[in-house]
């Protein structure tokens, strides 16, 4: 009996001491960071408490991979951990490490679309992130993205990535496409898409957003041509930089995207339009303006009469010469004003008076292909 108690007593010490041993290697500081202040693992979906383990082990977060599944099974939590990616700080116990997994706060990973970028630039944003998984499918349809910045988790893949950007504009239509303003020229939302990615690409000012899309929704009310570069740069390039200003010969050419020469929107928006043109076509200013030339200070004066604008025409002619007469040094930024100046009557006789008037070809196009970029 004697012998009996003796022997209970020491298993029951053995015992007490693993359960402390257990405890105290649980709690306590684990190794430090090989490199900075927190270790970086991906726990991938399905993975057992084991490979988890394993995994922590290999990566130098804990010592014993086993000891923090033994661990983690004598607490109940197996099911509790979570797959994703994780900072795992320097010098964690396993118990923090086990809470990190089961909170499940995973890095959050940030894409950014910007305003007047295609979706085939955005596809390709999208396909070279490494932090996306997957294919990323066909290229969306034109227009049927909003340009802004994302955040995710590792193990989003790249045709997720998409779909989200393109239900984020879908939700901002349901929004904004009831309470747009009465008696516009769009027979449904992806006429006000088209229409928006001109606005985008015309200015990179946001308080001439509704002024500029006044400008056009006037002309498209009067069934005057649009007359825009940017357009015809689409039709040509697909939204991407010519290198070149435009030819006469492309500003003839009948062709669907030359809106010096088809009337009314383009068959699809030109680019990928934000948020802020978007409404802006949809609750544009009050205005009766019909024209807009550069102002040589990089934004533009509008007005309602082509005299008037033939006048603003002449004066930015004017510092348009005084522009050339001062030779810019090579590091100085580009010289405003040449963003939006399109075509003027006196190069379209006979043709409806466009909505600006440009630069000489080749600055007027460098230029707005620079003002892109900045953009970006």
């Amino acid at each position: 009996m004697r012998r009996l108690f003796i022997a209970l007593l020491i298993l029951a010490l053995l015992g007490a001491g693993a359960f402390f041993a257990e405890q105290w290697s649980f709690f306590a500081p684990g190794p430090l960071a090989p490199h900075g202040r927190a270790t970086i693992v991906w726990i991938k979906p399905g993975e057992g408490s084991a490979a988890i383990g394993q995994q922590l082990q290999s990566a130098g977060v804990v010592r014993n991979g086993a000891l923090f599944r033994l661990g983690v099974r004598l607490r109940g939590k197996n099911a509790a951990l979570k797959a994703g990616e994780y900072a795992i700080p320097s010098g964690a116990s396993m118990a923090d490490v086990m809470g990190i997994l089961i909170e499940g706060k995973s890095i959050e990973h940030r894409i950014t679309a910007a305003e007047g970028l295609t979706s085939r630039m955005i596809y390709e944003i999208v396909d070279k992130d490494a932090a996306l998984m997957g294919s990323a499918g066909a290229v969306p349809a034109e227009g049927t993205l909003l340009p802004e910045t994302y955040l995710f988790i590792r193990g989003t893949t790249r045709a997720q990535m998409l779909a989200r950007m393109a239900r984020a504009q879908q939700r901002l239509l349901a929004k904004l496409w009831p309470a747009r303003a009465p008696n516009l020229p769009f027979k449904a939302p992806a006429d006000a898409i088209a229409l928006a990615s001109i606005v985008e690409k015309e200015t990179a000012i946001p308080e001439e957003r509704r002024h500029v899309a006044a400008v056009f929704i006037n002309r498209l009310r009067l069934g005057m041509k649009l007359q825009s570069d940017p357009t015809i740069i689409y039709g040509i390039s697909g939204g991407y930089p010519l290198g070149r200003g435009i030819r006469e010969s492309e500003l003839a050419a009948a062709t669907p995207y030359n809106t010096y020469v088809t009337a009314g929107l383009p068959p699809t928006p030109i680019c990928n339009p934000g948020r802020n043109a978007i409404s802006a076509v949809l609750q544009p200013e009050n205005s009766n303006d019909l024209y807009f030339v550069a102002n040589g200070s990089g934004g533009h004066v509008f007005t309602s009469s082509i005299a008037e604008h033939e006048r603003n025409v002449a004066r930015w002619r004017k510092i348009e010469q005084t522009m050339k007469a001062v030779p810019a040094p090579p590091s100085a930024p580009a010289l405003p004003g040449l963003n939006s100046a399109l075509r003027g009557t006196s190069e379209s006789e006979g043709a409806p008076a466009p909505a600006a008037v440009p630069s000489p070809p080749k600055p007027r196009a460098l230029r707005r292909h620079r003002i892109h970029h900045r953009r970006v």
